[in-house]
């Protein structure tokens, strides 16, 4: 299987990681083909063997297929009843019985431990089993979150981010498909909801949300006919219900959990279109793949970035004639608890992330309904991005000839590193006297630097536009004083050229 341009990109970076770090994390939504990307290391990683951990039967299972068809590979399961033998070249096992079985396999057995749905990392059955293998495999975590709190916990064990795919990335690259979001007027109260392990207690949400379940399936009746839409509610009892009233509301609906006798021959036909909604609990959130799908009703509130990318995820993928996917946001009121909203799957920031939902908000039940998210986040980050210029210009105006780190990246379209913090701890530390001399060169104002991870960001960018032959920033700003035309995308031939014919007796840039 040919790899994808940005999965060839993410392999050689973990593959380069391993130099400086043992323990490192690949962050990629929901269709970016994480467990491909996983399998190619796996296969580079021969004659060491690889152990692929996961905690659900689906994923398990689904590893082992694509890690076949990727690779031509034959992986051992070990799980339950099944034992896979000391001689595989890889094992896929639940982490559960990995936990139990750790005599049977010895700390240097692995030369490659990969953590799939890495955000449970941090568990104490996950951390065992990993710190059983650690000290002498690599450890590679795979997750779909894209929070940086989520990653700044991980970072109590991993050590870096060899690679991250956004959602953005692919959408704007054709492999996931756009996201439309529309906000219903239909404010849903659960102040009172308390809450269980860190997010909200499903029994409090499930009764929270029965007295408005006959509203919303109306509603859904007028705004999702012909679209494959998939639901998630927060009780199997509350999905019931649901479904019930979609039915009553003229909707072809169903519902399904992980009892139900005849779950494959639902989720085929959902598959093939004879339903028009599937509601279901929790059951859906990882393992299942419908890429036609492409309508999403999240009834199911959380604080979870990772829970919420993952529901969402359900209906990311591209299919032949899907547009779009209809994500249908409703106004929830919590006066204690912030939500994730659909702006937090692509927004840098709870900033941004506020701007976007602000504005979805004021047009729900209006003509202008539906919104493109990257419309919304474009939006949302130009006028963010005007106010820091004006701040940056004043500022900039009691300085000398050095420019202030974010200017830098406004400057060089890289405005996301305005929001830079570190998230591991090697980030944490002085930038080193080599980074410090490569940003002094480049114009920057050192004691705008923040630490060592931030130089390295904006090392990357310098070696980025290098690399693609662009202008440097002085070249730019001198271009610009001289009337050049696009001057941040000139290519430093054609800047060098233009600068000798303009001002001969300078020196090239």
């Amino acid at each position: 299987m040919t790899l994808r341009p940005y999965q060839q990109e993410t392999v050689a970076a973990v593959q380069n990681g391993w130099r400086e770090f043992s323990k490192q994390l690949v962050v990629a939504p929901t269709g970016s083909g994480k467990t491909i990307m996983f399998s190619a290391l796996a296969k580079r990683n021969l004659p060491s063997k690889t152990l692929i951990l996961a905690h659900r039967d689906e994923l398990i299972d689904q590893a082992i297929d694509k890690l076949h068809l990727a690779t031509g590979i034959y992986a051992q399961k070990e799980k339950a009843e099944f034992a896979a033998s000391l001689s595989a070249e890889v094992v896929v096992a639940s982490v559960q019985t990995m936990a139990r079985r750790l005599d049977k396999w010895p700390a240097d057995h692995f030369g490659l431990v990969i953590a799939d749905e890495a955000h449970h990392a941090l568990a104490d059955q996950w951390q065992t089993v990993l710190k059983h293998f650690d000290g002498e495999a690599n450890v590679l975590g795979v997750t779909a979150t894209p929070d940086r709190g989520d990653k700044k916990n991980l970072g109590r064990y991993f050590e870096a981010v060899a690679a991250e795919v956004t959602m953005l990335d692919l959408i704007r690259a054709g492999y996931l498909c756009p996201m439309m979001v529309e906000t219903i007027p239909l404010q849903l109260d659960i102040t009172d909801c308390r809450k269980t392990a860190g997010d909200f207690n499903p029994e409090d949400l499930g009764h929270a949300l029965e007295p408005y379940l006959e509203q919303i399936a109306n509603i859904l009746a007028e705004v999702v006919p012909f679209r494959k839409t998939l639901a998630f509610l927060p009780l199997i009892a509350t999905s019931q219900k649901f479904v019930g009233f979609c039915k009553a509301a003229g909707l072809h609906a169903v519902h399904v959990d992980g009892l139900s006798p005849d779950r494959s021959e639902i989720l085929g036909g959902f598959g093939a279109g004879n339903y028009d909604l599937c509601a279901n609990s929790a059951l859906l959130l990882e393992g299942f793949d419908d890429p036609s799908i492409d309508c999403i009703v999240m009834l199911r509130p959380t604080q979870s970035r990772p829970l919420y990318a993952q529901a969402i995820g359900r209906g990311t993928r591209i299919a032949p004639g899907k547009r779009n996917l209809l994500i249908l946001d409703f106004l929830w009121q919590s006066r204690k608890h912030a939500l994730i909203r659909p702006a937090h799957l692509v927004a840098e920031t709870a900033e941004l992330a506020e701007a976007m939902t602000d504005e979805t908000e004021k047009a729900a039940g209006t003509s202008q309904e539906e919104f493109d998210l990257l419309d919304l986040l474009s939006e949302a980050k130009a006028k963010r991005e005007a106010n820091l210029r004006a701040q940056l210009e004043k500022a900039a105006k009691k300085k000398g000839s050095r420019v202030d780190a974010m200017e830098f990246c406004f400057f060089l379209g890289a405005g996301e590193l305005a929001d830079y913090e570190p998230t591991f701890s090697w980030e944490s530390k002085p930038a080193s006297p080599k980074q410090l001399e490569s940003l002094e060169r480049a114009g920057i104002d050192l004691e705008t630097v923040k630490d060592r991870g931030h130089a390295s960001k904006l090392m990357d960018l310098i070696v980025t536009r290098g690399n693609a032959g662009l202008a440097t920033f002085k070249q730019i700003r001198i271009l610009e004083k001289l009337g050049y035309p696009n001057a941040r995308t000139a290519s430093r031939t054609a800047a060098n050229a233009f600068l000798d014919a303009r001002l001969p007796k300078r020196k090239a840039a």
